[in-house]
Parts: structure tokens; C-alpha cells; sequence
């Protein structure tokens, strides 16, 4: 047998096995998006816990066809045989009596999109656990991981934290931090973020009957918010000088996405404007003096392969990939084949 491996499992055996809650836990989960969703799988396949029901947002509208879309968690839920429930929000009493019905041990909150009232706080034996992606209290609410990199922050994490009235505001009961690199943007944070989120949430869950979790109030005075994201907040302002460029381009990426209007030059489309969103990249070489923020100077071979160059203040933006509206991404060839004057025929 080797070191470290159960007799019938080819992993090496996870040592909070030895402690895990004895009987499971009796949790309720309440969360809406994929970063929730990560975390419920997880929570699903862990044996120190019973999940006894999943409460999710109601279906919204989406598509063209607005057609009502189930959430990620509600998927996730009904994939694994697990009620869900899905209140508007817990004015009706009735709803708040179905949730103490259950008899749940903990209530576990990761992204619910709904500040819950005391009497859904109050409906659990042990306490009421929230997973939030930051480093409380720097960015409460609703878009945590997006302002850390909009600001530029060297690091983020995620906090298990008491639910209590208000935003994001119980005392911290458990931390893990994580470093933001310079080639991070939204998308990979989010998926860092929601797996050391389920990892602390456990851990969490196995120190709460045992009596080992901090419960440290939040310091007040270094309190930062992060609201939550809006379609025009994805605008490009090239008049900016890039590294505060680079951040907000990355915290835009996927959504809302970061967009420009740009008035074609040749071909077709000469002399229309166009909307282009463009991917996250990295800065260049300073720009030529006199070039005007927000030119498309052509392209830039790089290491990592053929960019489009942009003027920003002080300095020339590269990114990979560009999207004209309406249109498939491109890759920084294929666009000034297709729309520059330089390149273009027309």
C-alpha cells in the first residue's frame, strides 16, 4: 500500500475525514450563479454535510426568445435530486415557516443576489455562513472580484463569514487569500476564486461543531464597496493611462466586456462607426507624441503572437482579440486585414 492512500482509493486521503461532522451537518444552501454553483457541487459531494434543500432566485428572462432560464444552482440542484425553492423573497411568512421546517444546522449563502431578513437568519440551530470572494471588509457587495482587479490589487481571497443584517457585514470566521496576477482578469479569478471558496467553506463547516472558528468583527474604517456592475461601466476611456487601462480591461473581462467606438477607416464599413470590444492584453512601447488616445496604430508582433496596438495617454495597448459589434471575435490579424487602412484594399 502506498504511503498516504486508503486501501480502496487511488487519492491521498484528505485528512479532515478524521473530523468530519458526526452526524453530517443539516444545510441549507441558498446561492444563484456559477460561483455559487462550484460551491454547491462541492458541498454536495462532501460527507460531513446534508443538504437539505436549495433556495435560488427565480427564473429569470434571457435570450432573445425571453425565455425564463434556470440558474446554475437550480441546474445543479436538480441534477443531484435536491429540492429547490424559489421565493420571490421572504415578506410571506409562509416561506420563512417552510425554511424553519427543515431544521437546519447551518444556513450556507454564497451569492444569493437577496439581503435576507433576521428571520431567515435566525431559522438555523448553529449559525448562518455566507462565502464571499474578497478579503473582508475591502469590497463588500455585489462585485467583489472585479473591483479588486479594477483597483489593481495585489491580492484577493475569499472570506467565510456570520451572516447579520446588512451588506457583507458579520464578523469573519475563517480567510483564505490568493494572488492576482498581472495576466488575471474577472473570468479566471472567478474560477480560482468559487474553488478556494467551496475548499474554505468546508474547512469552515468541519471547525464549526468543534468550536474552532474565529469570529472577528470587521474593521469599519478600511470598509470598501464593490457595486455591482453595470453594461456602460464596460466603456473604454483611452485618454487613461494603461496600467489603470490594463486593470479596468480585465476587470470588464468577460462581462460586461471592454468597448470603444472607432470610426472605420476603408473597405465597407469606411467611415461607419463601429463598436469593438477587445480582450485583455498587455501594454506596449510608449506611443508616438501627438498620437490621439484611443488610434488603432496595426500590429504588433509579440512572444506571445500578433496583437493590435492601441494608443492609450502614455503608452500603446495590446490585445489579442477584437470583436466588432455584431460580429465573431477576431484575431488582431484578421482585424486590420479586414478594417485597416494601412492593410486593407478599398
Amino acid at each position: 500500500m502506498a504511503e498516504g492512500l486508503d486501501l480502496d482509493e487511488t487519492r491521498p486521503r484528505d485528512p479532515r475525514l478524521d473530523e468530519l461532522p458526526n452526524p453530517p451537518l443539516r444545510v441549507v444552501f441558498m446561492g444563484t450563479p456559477d460561483f455559487a454553483a462550484v460551491i454547491l457541487r462541492r458541498l454536495l459531494g462532501w460527507p460531513g454535510a446534508e443538504v437539505l434543500c436549495v433556495y435560488t432566485q427565480p427564473d429569470r428572462p434571457s435570450g432573445r426568445g425571453r425565455e425564463p432560464k434556470p440558474s446554475p444552482v437550480k441546474l445543479t440542484a436538480l441534477e443531484s435530486n435536491v429540492e429547490v425553492r424559489q421565493p420571490l423573497n421572504f415578506k410571506d411568512q409562509a416561506d420563512v415557516a417552510a425554511l424553519r421546517a427543515l431544521e437546519p444546522d447551518v444556513l450556507v449563502v454564497a451569492a444569493y443576489g437577496l439581503i435576507l431578513p433576521q428571520s431567515v437568519l435566525d431559522a438555523c440551530r448553529l449559525m448562518p455562513i455566507n462565502v464571499h470572494a474578497s478579503l473582508l471588509p475591502r469590497w463588500r457587495g455585489a462585485a467583489p472580484i472585479q473591483r479588486a482587479i479594477e483597483a489593481g490589487d495585489a491580492a484577493t481571497g475569499v472570506t467565510i463569514m456570520r451572516m447579520v443584517l446588512g451588506l457583507d457585514a458579520g464578523p469573519m470566521l475563517l480567510q483564505r487569500a490568493l494572488r492576482i496576477a498581472d495576466t488575471d482578469h474577472a473570468g479566471t479569478l472567478h474560477d480560482e476564486l468559487a474553488e478556494l471558496g467551496a475548499d474554505a467553506l468546508l474547512d469552515a463547516l468541519t471547525r464549526l461543531p468543534q468550536g474552532r472558528l474565529l469570529n472577528m468583527a470587521q474593521d469599519e474604517q478600511r470598509v470598501t464597496y464593490a457595486p455591482k456592475l453595470t453594461k456602460d461601466q464596460g466603456r473604454i476611456d483611452w485618454t487613461r493611462e494603461a496600467a489603470s487601462l490594463h486593470n479596468h480591461i480585465r476587470a470588464m473581462h468577460p462581462w460586461p466586456g471592454a468597448y470603444f467606438d472607432w470610426t472605420a477607416p476603408c473597405g465597407k464599413t469606411g467611415g461607419k462607426v463601429l463598436t469593438l470590444t477587445i480582450e485583455p492584453g498587455r501594454i506596449g512601447e510608449d506611443i508616438p507624441a501627438g498620437t490621439a488616445p484611443g488610434t488603432i496604430l496595426g500590429v504588433v508582433v509579440t512572444e506571445q503572437g500578433s496583437m493590435l496596438a492601441i494608443a492609450c495617454a502614455d503608452k500603446a495597448y495590446l490585445t489579442p482579440r477584437v470583436t466588432p459589434q455584431g460580429k465573431k471575435p477576431q484575431d488582431a490579424t484578421a482585424f486590420a486585414c479586414g478594417y485597416l487602412k494601412t492593410i486593407c484594399q478599398g
